[in-house]
């Protein structure tokens, strides 16, 4: 990976090397959430859920940042709900009217997801999608489903925002969640602001853990389990954007990670300088670990002191530190920077950006 280092300092030439607009889709986050909410009130979204409590809640999973927003989405419910969260790829066999199904395609074609949920809807089932408005996954459950269409158009890979927006806005409904979804699109558009291309590195968050990362292996370990979700959102991102593969932990479970640990506790301490260079494999890039706390409190501050005594010097990106917000808005931020950071590698090192952008394949 070569990087032209001088791409990010020059806020014109990364404008021109953006011809596919990413930059400027990441930062609609804040306009994707208030669209969703404005589709959702149109809908009568909060009126329709009034149905009191379900007998489960099934988060659907599907390819793309459907299941990066669906794991963050049972991360912020799994602590607090009073009933059953399960994420499955379809719709569970045991599906009846008592249960509530929330799914998110930006493929209106996904044939499987269409065919999962006309069976839900099929047996009684409240449907919440967040999908566009044609195709076989809307025609699945016309009439007999709520379909939220996106009104701000932006590639299938940043659509994170809706995706999340679409499922507070349903376990809102439910009763089964508090989010306070208009401060979300606040923050987000906050962490555009922060962020934005005309900003020095030194000042702007996702260029800088951008520039951290260059021939790197990331390691994205997170101190609580939102982190978590926000790091597997942040490898998606990664890999979609800068052709980088990233490795996503529980912090105690990359500590069992005992090879990987290890050369990461040497790369991040002063033994570092004493390193014997053959002992890096010859071609590969040395691990930066970047440690993420969502969650705030006794618990987390115990978790941070462990992580801190066995990593000293090591980053980390902690947003309650940042900015006063609630878990959902710091979760939901630290994975729009994630986006950002990756978009910014990928242009300064090429593989996104101009006439060479990837377009996948049709199959």
């Amino acid at each position: 990976m070569t990087l032209d280092d001088t791409l990010l300092d020059d806020p014109v030439r990364l404008a021109e090397a953006d011809s596919a607009g990413l930059l400027r889709a990441v930062a609609m986050a804040g306009a994707q959430v208030r669209a969703t909410v404005e589709s959702a009130a149109e809908l009568g979204l909060a009126d329709r859920l009034d149905v009191g409590r379900p007998r489960a809640v099934v988060l659907i999973s599907r390819p793309g940042v459907s299941r990066t927003a669906t794991r963050m989405l049972a991360s912020l419910l799994t602590a607090s709900c009073p009933v059953p969260v399960v994420v499955a790829d379809v719709v569970p066999a045991w599906i009846g009217a008592l249960d509530v199904v929330i799914a998110h395609t930006d493929d209106p074609g996904d044939r499987e997801l269409a065919a999962t949920l006309e069976r839900a809807a099929r047996y009684g089932a409240t449907v919440v999608l967040s999908a566009p408005p044609e195709g076989p996954v809307a025609s699945s459950v016309a009439g007999r489903g709520l379909v939220l269409v996106p009104r701000v158009p932006v590639p299938p890979e940043l659509a994170f925002p809706r995706a999340l927006a679409a499922g507070l806005l349903a376990v809102n409904a439910l009763g089964l969640f508090t989010a306070d979804v208009a401060a979300l699109a606040d923050q987000l558009d906050a962490e555009a602001e922060r962020d934005h291309l005309g900003h020095d590195p030194f000042v702007n968050p996702a260029k800088s853990l951008a520039l951290r990362l260059v021939d790197r292996t990331p390691l994205l370990w997170g101190l609580d389990h939102l982190a978590v979700a926000a790091a597997a959102h942040g490898a998606h991102a990664f890999a979609a954007h800068a052709a980088t593969v990233c490795d996503v932990a529980d912090y105690r479970q990359a500590r069992a990670q005992h090879a990987l640990h290890r050369a990461a506790v040497m790369g991040t301490s002063e033994r570092d300088i004493f390193a014997d260079p053959d002992d890096i494999p010859a071609g590969s890039a040395p691990p930066r670990i970047v440690l993420l706390a969502v969650r705030t409190g006794p618990t987390a501050d115990a978790a941070r002191h462990r992580a801190d005594d066995a990593l000293p010097g090591v980053d980390v990106v902690a947003p309650a530190e940042e900015f006063d917000a609630d878990e959902t808005a710091r979760a939901a931020v630290l994975a729009m920077r994630f986006e950002l950071a990756a978009v910014y590698l990928g242009l300064a090192t090429g593989t996104i950006g101009g006439a060479g952008r990837y377009t996948p394949a049709a199959v």
